[in-house]
């Protein structure tokens, strides 16, 4: 884990993740690593027909990410310049296991742990949740095209997904702070004071891992 601030923010599809690294970048003024996800020429097919589509989608997502993150520990980390990314790209793994048929999940994994064994793990990241409403409700707000195919349904399992995954990062991660922010209770794109609520946690654990690395 790297000792310079590298903030990566987490959740399902439509959550506000962008939203808030953009907010937080400009904050502390520091770098934003946003996701590609419209230039993925695969995804509006795969919210048609995800077995069918799945494996081009997740590879190429899986390959731009790791390109993303080689770039950003070079130019980024290794010259002690903080990072607020608005992903994680242990993300892929979450798809994967959801939309991959049985005989592809055993190459794609083969290939994930080869691109990100190495990868700079980030040492704080936000999860935002919400209910099945509040992401429906958000996704339809921002109107992107390729997304007004996706389930409601498999909206749900990944929610779900990414509540297993973040319990499961806490048990495996103990000393990487994780904030859980509740987007059915917190909406820090209208209400500033839900913002500042935010910023106030990130600088309380801030405050404590710089306690810590003084140790």
């Amino acid at each position: 884990m790297t000792g310079v601030p590298f903030m990566a923010i987490e959740g399902p599809i439509g959550i506000g993740k962008t939203s808030l690294a953009k907010k937080l970048s400009v904050h502390y003024d520091v770098h934003l690593l946003r996701e590609i996800v419209e230039e993925n020429p695969f995804l509006g097919k795969f919210y048609e027909d995800i077995d069918e589509w799945s494996f081009q989608t997740e590879m190429f997502f899986l390959c731009n990410r790791f390109k993303q993150l080689e770039d950003i520990e070079k130019k980024y980390l290794k010259e002690n310049k903080a990072v607020i990314a608005d992903y994680h790209i242990s993300k892929n793994m979450i798809f994967a296991k959801r939309t991959l048929q049985a005989d592809k999940i055993d190459k794609y994994e083969q290939i994930y742990h080869i691109l990100t064994d190495d990868m700079p793990v980030p040492n704080m990241m936000i999860y935002l949740h919400a209910s099945l409403d509040t992401i429906l409700d958000r996704i339809h707000k921002r109107g992107r095209d390729i997304e007004q195919n996706i389930k409601p349904s498999y909206l749900a399992q990944l929610a779900q997904d990414y509540e297993d995954y973040m319990n499961e990062f806490e048990i495996l991660h103990p000393d990487i702070p994780v904030i859980r922010i509740n987007g059915d209770e917190i909406d820090f794109v209208q209400n500033q004071n839900d913002l500042e609520a935010i910023i106030s946690l990130v600088d309380k654990n801030m405050n404590k891992m710089n306690t810590q690395k003084m140790k």
